[in-house]
């Protein structure tokens, strides 16, 4: 995951309640991460992703029942609501290679976070959450607050402009 969101220790400003928050954020941020980075397609946009969901979601620690899923709605939520309305958060003067921590063909990553990117926001979220994170239509629905129609109807769309996007079409070699 990001370094910013592991490498700083959450503040035990609550006893041990701290360190039960900065156990879980060790154990679970990276897979919140990754979510993230599949709906942002930009690790420093998924770190400040997370960062702001657990921001979010401190105050709840130890009255919400299953907390990652607190965590998770509210990482959706706030991506929603970072694309309506424009970012205008900092920008990257250059790309710096990325290195990832287990064995991914590079190639092939870089065209599903490109033909993730090509969808629109909706799209992208139902196929990370529906695809990714292994959540069924009706609590992908929650998440979203829509209707399961709705996550119906959107995974259709998505999956259809996947299935003829240009980023995930084989060579003619390999046809």
């Amino acid at each position: 995951m990001g370094e910013a969101v592991m490498a700083r220790p959450v503040a035990d400003t609550a006893g041990d309640a701290g360190s039960g928050f900065a156990d879980f954020v060790a154990s679970r941020g990276d897979a919140l991460w990754r979510s993230a980075w599949l709906l942002t397609g930009d690790s420093q946009l998924a770190e400040d992703l997370v960062q702001t969901a657990l921001a979010k979601a401190w105050p709840k620690w130890g009255r919400v029942d299953v907390f990652e899923a607190y965590v998770r709605r509210i990482l959706f939520t706030t991506y929603a609501s970072w694309w309506r309305r424009r970012w205008n958060g900092e920008l990257p003067f250059a790309d710096l290679p990325e290195h990832p921590t287990y064995d991914v063909d590079p190639t092939t990553r870089g065209d599903l976070a490109a033909a993730l990117a090509a969808l629109p926001r909706g799209q992208r979220a139902v196929i990370v959450l529906r695809y990714f994170e292994d959540l069924t239509e009706r609590q992908a629905a929650e998440v979203l607050g829509c209707s399961v129609g709705t996550v119906k109807s959107q995974t259709a769309r998505a999956l259809a402009a996947l299935r003829s996007s240009s980023h995930l079409s084989l060579p003619e070699e390999e046809r």
